[in-house]
Formats: C-alpha cells, structure tokens, sequence
C-alpha cells in the first residue's frame, strides 16, 4: 500500500516481513527506484528528502521511528555503513549509496543525476 504524505514522495507502512532485519532492509531497498530510511525527526534526513523532490524524483522512505522494529533496522543500517550514524540511508536501484555524506558528494561531483536515471527515477 501507498500513501503519499507532505511532498516526500511515498511513505511505506512496514510490512511484516522475516525476523531478520538485514534481510528486511535489503528487501525493502530493492522495491522502489530510490529508498530512504529516515527517522522523521531528522533534520539530515528532512534535507535528504528535500535534495531528492526538489530534483523531481519521489523516493519511497521508510520511518524507521513509526515501526515497532525499526531499531533494529537502524542497527543492520549502521553494520552496513561501517559507523554510527544509521540515517539517512539512501538505497538508488537497489544498491546502498549511503548516507547523507556520500549522497551529497555524488550530487556535488555528478554522479548522482546518471545513477537516478539509470534506477528509471528521473527522467531528463
């Protein structure tokens, strides 16, 4: 079920998937074109969402903070981002981009534009 809310793009109810959440956030990652895992009082994450609308694209972002095991997703984000900081985390295609630092380099270096275009999220 989709439901759009404010301009982010899609918001996603979790489903109930497999107990584990790794193979939870891999699943969800892999459905959409662009995937956000945010906690919605987040101010990278609340910039993140505004980065991708404001280009056009509709990412569907999962609130880790409205689901009753969404810190555990929070923690298989961290273990796949190698630090602390579990959010954001933008998924293009399926394939970890990463966090907000990584999301803003392939912006500022022009590498994010072809890998939106390539997961069929822009268009131009």
């Amino acid at each position: 079920m989709h439901y759009q809310g404010d301009s982010w793009g899609f918001y996603m109810p979790m489903r109930s998937m497999g107990s584990d959440p790794m193979e939870r956030v891999v699943k969800l990652a892999s459905e959409s074109a662009v995937v956000i895992f945010s906690v919605s009082s987040c101010c990278m994450c609340h910039a993140v969402k505004r980065l991708f609308c404001g280009m056009g694209v509709n990412p569907t972002v999962y609130e880790l903070d409205q689901d009753p095991r969404g810190k555990e997703m929070e923690r298989a984000l961290m273990r796949l981002l190698g630090n602390s900081q579990s959010v954001p985390v933008v998924f293009i295609g399926g394939k970890l981009i990463g966090a907000m630092d990584q999301v803003m380099a392939s912006h500022i270096n022009g590498t994010l534009v072809p890998l939106l275009k390539e997961a069929g999220a822009l268009w131009l």
